[in-house]
């Protein structure tokens, strides 16, 4: 279940129709353990701590971050800290399934944050218009990856998206200018083209001398 719609009332209403579930939870839900918030609960990379009520646990385990799960399937883990030789935080049994059987949702979420297009802000109307953006752009890479083409990795199919939208745009790099000082010959035709434009002569040699005209011609 996801987060957004998760919390204990709701579990123990699916419990009375016989309906399991586990998911993850806000840590500030209604009738969520007092205990369980990020102040309260300092936890360090592979610990672990569990709540009981009845058959519902509430479990809080640290990876890089904290990850909270309701759930009333599974047996209540041991509490400690569990990490392997190299530091890593051991996944606990109620993780593994939950990530084994993630809805479409959670997925969704998961691709969404990590490359997603919005930013901290305050004001709700910038999220609200980039929210919609990643959604369809992780919507268009599953139809893509649906298509039985070759396989392509999220993080390229939006950088091929990026290109492309500039190519569509006409955008193009500007020429880079070149260094140093310009020729001497440059310089000169510059010149001659001023002198043109300031006497009235009717042509310029690139030498630097005005074509004869005979006088009376």
């Amino acid at each position: 279940m996801d987060s957004f719609f998760s919390y204990p009332d709701l579990y123990d209403e699916l419990a009375q129709k016989k309906i399991l579930c586990v998911g993850t939870v806000r840590p500030h839900r209604k009738n969520m353990p007092k205990d369980f918030t990020p102040k309260t609960l300092r936890l360090k990379r592979g610990d672990i701590r569990v709540r009981t009520r009845g058959d519902l646990l509430a479990v809080d385990w640290k990876d890089k971050r904290d990850v909270r799960l309701l759930t009333n399937i599974h047996d209540p883990p041991r509490e400690g800290n569990y990490c392997d030789e190299h530091a890593n935080a051991i996944k606990p049994t109620i993780v593994t399934g939950y990530n084994c059987h993630m809805g479409y949702v959670d997925n969704t979420d998961r691709m969404v944050n990590t490359y997603t297009a919005s930013r901290r802000t305050w004001k709700w109307t910038i999220k609200l218009f980039f929210h919609p953006l990643d959604l369809c752009i992780v919507n268009s890479y599953i139809l893509l990856s649906s298509c039985g083409r070759k396989k392509i990795s999220h993080r390229d199919f939006r950088l091929t998206l990026i290109r492309e939208m500039l190519a569509w745009t006409g955008h193009e790099p500007r020429p880079s200018m070149p260094l140093g000082r310009p020729a001497q010959t440059s310089t000169n035709i510059v010149r001659l083209a001023r002198v043109t434009m300031n006497t009235g002569l009717s042509a310029i040699r690139p030498s630097g001398f005005a074509a004869y005209a005979p006088p009376g011609v």
